[in-house]
């Protein structure tokens, strides 16, 4: 990732350069120093010389959080398909994980940016990642309704774990204004059938059904350990 000094220059920018550089920055001075003239000063060159390949902020967040997600593909220990879902969860979250220790001033994007399908509940700034979740479990069996509570439940626990677990790290995970207002989101899932095959399951407001679901496996838990 280049640094502060590090003269990028407008003869070597491009995207990648640009979001591993907002990435850096970002772990070092949080999310709301983060401005397309501060980053272009990070990276050595004039602010306006970004938006040939960012067309402002709002593109900038949204390819902090792509860049970050992607990592996922990257690891070793994170399965992209397993038979053994079991198993592909404790991974991928563990995965996830990772990530949020790694980039904890980056991470609240994960759960607060808005998705390019904003109609998914809860959202998730990924269709990528979210494809290929209910992909898994629609190989190994599960129904549509149930891929889709297995995925509202498992996002729900992880990302609200994950914030507190930032938070307490010292990450910022209040509301950060956006100068540059985004335009209304226009859903393109052309490269996600089974996203717009589930959006109507998707859709729906599960979030008191899923709060109850996990605090009767909490409770469970805690009366188990009760007995030891």
């Amino acid at each position: 990732m280049s640094g502060p000094g590090s003269g990028a220059g407008s003869g070597n920018l491009d995207r990648r350069t640009i979001l591993g550089g907002a990435i850096a920055m970002v772990d070092r001075d949080g999310l709301r120093e983060l401005t397309m003239r501060k980053l272009g000063a990070y990276l050595g060159v004039e602010g306006m010389a970004l938006y040939r390949y960012v067309p402002g902020r709002d593109a900038l967040l949204d390819g902090i959080v792509e860049t970050v997600i992607d990592e996922l593909y990257g690891d070793p220990d994170v399965l992209v398909s397993s038979p053994d879902w079991p198993d592909y969860l404790y991974r991928l979250a563990h995965g996830i994980r990772r990530i949020a220790l790694a980039h904890p001033e980056v991470f609240p994007l994960v759960a607060t940016r808005p998705p390019a399908a904003p109609w998914v509940r809860p959202p998730l700034r990924s269709l990528r990642w979210m494809e290929s979740f209910l992909q898994e479990f629609r190989d190994c069996g599960f129904s549509d309704r149930a891929a889709v509570a297995v995925y509202q439940a498992f996002s729900s626990f992880l990302l609200g774990h994950l914030l507190l677990e930032v938070s307490a790290l010292g990450a910022d995970i209040g509301p950060v204004d956006d100068p540059e207002p985004r335009a209304p989101d226009i859903d393109d899932l052309s490269g996600y059938p089974l996203l717009q095959h589930l959006k109507p399951l998707l859709s729906e407001n599960r979030s008191a059904e899923v709060f109850d679901s996990s605090l009767q496996v909490l409770i469970t838990h805690l009366q188990e350990l009760g007995k030891d």
